[in-house]
């Protein structure tokens, strides 16, 4: 079924709350509407396609079409004693999808826990957090090709996940593939992940034995809400930088700067990846505001709109603000993580 609304106000489809329409919006719920409701779209008509719209900055109103799939569903595809492969619909949001599987005693995306944003998204996305990707687990991403306007199947080798990307944010394959749904192979044995420092120190803190993955998750979701706001009170798009990769010249800098090389950074192959978070912390950022945007009190990797009333260009002037002041400082440029929608 699609559903289809114009001069649609979008202030409830984007986390960030920002106050913006679209000339059409267009939902549907099975993936067989996909081609239909891409037969009724003008080839000179600016589209493009949301999940739950929370790491999206809408920077004006939209003239086209927005998409968003309304799939559901989650499907066994294969079991064994140690495993199972669901399908999930693009719909599904995914925090509570991640709940389901804690529910059912599956292992592998427990501390994704409180993400915000759909099943879809996440594969586009390949989210992340706490040391574990949305691509770690995905096995395969059903879509519609809009190329060859035909359904298609990505293997996972295919979607080229890395840090924050795939296949599908690629500059020539972006808005190509619209998914319906997304395979996830969980693991039905005990299988937690827990290398990543807060939340290890939070397991030995409280003296944690018997894990289980809603244990996990109940404790993901405590250290996020510790620092992080919660979007439905506090509009955000969530963590607003990347963490760059800086060279081994520029780590040296930074070193220079800071006297030491005691500050955070983890090596990775291609030079010393830095938080982002400790970047913009660094030169004073915490608790800024700029009109009516805010960076976080708590995490100054989040921007937030704390009155509900900041306008795009109140978000974009102190997007911009930050990256200049990192940029002189350091001498590092951050890149958004947060996909800016531009008509």
């Amino acid at each position: 079924m699609v559903t289809t609304s114009y001069n649609f106000d979008l202030t409830a489809h984007n986390t960030f709350a920002m106050k913006v329409k679209c000339n059409c919006f267009m939902e549907y719920t099975t993936p067989e509407d996909i081609p239909f409701v891409l037969s009724t779209i003008r080839k000179d008509v600016d589209m493009f396609h949301i999940g739950g719209g929370s790491n999206l900055l809408f920077t004006s109103d939209f003239p086209g079409v927005i998409l968003h799939s309304a799939i559901k569903g989650i499907e066994v595809v294969d079991e064994t004693p140690d495993s199972i492969i669901l399908k999930v619909g693009a719909g599904e949001t995914m925090d509570e999808f991640i709940k389901w599987c804690c529910d059912s005693g599956y292992w592998g995306l427990e501390n994704l826990s409180g993400i915000p944003g759909e099943v879809g998204a996440s594969a586009v996305q390949n989210v992340g957090a706490y040391g574990v990707e949305a691509g770690d687990k995905i096995v395969r991403v059903h879509a519609f090709d809009t190329d060859s306007h035909e359904f298609t199947t990505i293997e996972k080798a295919d979607c080229l996940f890395g840090y924050r990307t795939s296949k599908f944010k690629l500059k020539d394959e972006k808005g190509r593939y619209i998914i319906h749904s997304v395979e996830y192979q969980l693991s039905k044995t005990s299988d937690p992940k827990i290398e990543y420092p807060a939340l290890a120190n939070r397991i030995k803190d409280l003296n944690i034995e018997s894990l289980s993955p809603h244990v996990i998750r109940d404790e993901i979701i405590e250290i996020r809400n510790s620092k992080l706001p919660d979007p439905d009170k506090i509009p955000s798009a969530g963590s607003f930088f990347k963490n760059p990769v800086v060279t081994e010249e520029q780590y040296q800098n930074i070193a220079k700067i800071m006297g030491s090389t005691d500050f955070p950074h983890f090596k990775v192959d291609d030079g010393y990846k830095i938080p982002a978070a400790w970047l913009i912390d660094t030169c004073g950022w915490k608790g800024v505001k700029k009109g009516n945007a805010e960076v976080w009190k708590l995490q100054p990797l989040v921007i937030v709109n704390p009155t509900k009333s900041a306008s795009p260009e109140e978000i974009i002037s102190l997007e911009n603000d930050i990256i200049r002041s990192i940029a002189d400082k350091f001498g590092v440029v951050l890149s958004p993580e947060v996909e800016h929608i531009h008509p």
